[in-house]
């Protein structure tokens, strides 16, 4: 029995089944740009669509490419795609076993889909992290939250794009939340339990990374509650400049602004140590001031890098450029 694939329909182009890389991704938009630039290129890919993805685990045959880049979303469950998560991480374990360049694989994938396993990771790395607890039974959440400073949030392990972060601000309004059982544990059922970090200046940053290096910051300014900060999905500038981007799926992101900068070499020394501590090879990482400490803390490591909305007029180039130009070399040098 060979290696089964199942490859997205509209793709017709019946050379890409043997194209030298191939992409397993689930969300319907936010790769658009980056095949859009192989295909100017001329490089040849294969889409590989995760809702439809099936394997076997014969191992007598190779699959058709020779790198895989893992694009599968942590917050596919909110598109009814959440069987697809831990699928892709078998899938991607078994590929590396059978010696094949796996770009955010397994290693990687299993911090894009713990949260508590990232935390575990800032804290061996010696880095500020929000002070948090991990839980897996509503019943927990209250002794969770002991000794911690409200507001609090509670966020699912396995999230993505904020997806199911709740916010209480105070013991009763908890207490409120575990009797009428309505904390959110998501896909895995786990969840943490963590101070709320108020911004200074409101507003968070986040670096973007290839390689385990650095390729660009954006600050995103925040406004209300939202937890929803999908760089690819933000819509204006700082200014309040409309920004070119078809893909705003939620209302509540329609109000949040970005802009670029660049962190300080520190800052940036202490992401690159955290994305290639966790086998990532494309991602972001985001960080807050604390407006009480002045400190930096780091709370969110993602595998998963959308890149900012209308890049050339928030960051001044086009990242996907520069991801294509990493994919080619990665082609180049796979066994």
């Amino acid at each position: 029995m060979s290696t089964s694939f199942a490859v997205e329909a509209e793709h017709i182009d019946p050379s890409s089944a043997r194209a030298p890389i191939a992409f397993l991704y689930e969300h319907p938009q936010w790769f658009a740009p980056i095949f859009a630039e192989l295909e100017r290129r001329n490089v040849k890919f294969q889409r590989l669509f995760a809702p439809d993805h099936f394997y076997s685990v014969d191992g007598s045959s190779l699959p058709p490419f020779k790198v895989l880049f893992n694009r599968m979303s942590p917050s596919a469950d909110s598109r009814d795609h959440g069987s697809g998560v831990f699928h892709t991480l078998s899938w991607l374990g078994h590929l590396e076993l059978q010696g094949v360049r796996v770009l955010n694989g397994a290693k990687a994938f299993q911090y894009e889909i713990s949260k508590a396993l990232q935390h575990s990771l800032l804290q061996s790395l010696g880095l500020r992290y929000p002070s948090s607890r991990v839980i897996h039974q509503a019943s927990q959440a209250i002794d969770a939250a002991e000794g911690l400073r409200y507001p609090i949030v509670i966020k699912p392990n396995v999230g993505g794009s904020g997806k199911g972060i709740q916010r209480f601000d105070t013991p009763e309004q908890l207490s409120r939340a575990v009797i009428q059982d309505a904390i959110e544990f998501g896909l895995d059922h786990v969840a943490l339990v963590q101070e709320f970090i108020p911004a200074r200046g409101g507003f968070i940053s986040r670096v973007e990374t290839i390689g385990g290096k650095y390729l660009y910051g954006i600050q995103v300014h925040l406004t209300g509650q939202t937890f929803d900060l999908c760089p690819a999905d933000i819509c204006q500038t700082a200014r309040g400049e409309a920004l070119d981007n078809a893909c705003v799926l939620e209302a509540s992101k329609a109000g949040l602004r970005v802009e670029g900068f660049t962190p300080s070499a520190e800052v940036i020394r202490a992401i690159e140590l955290i994305v290639q501590s966790a086998g990532i090879d494309v991602g972001g990482v985001e960080y807050i001031v604390d407006d009480r400490d002045g400190e930096i803390y780091f709370y969110d490591v993602n595998a998963l890098s959308n890149f900012v909305a209308d890049p050339l007029r928030v960051i001044g180039f086009n990242p996907f450029e520069r991801l294509a130009d990493f994919l080619e070399r990665e082609v180049a040098n796979a066994v």
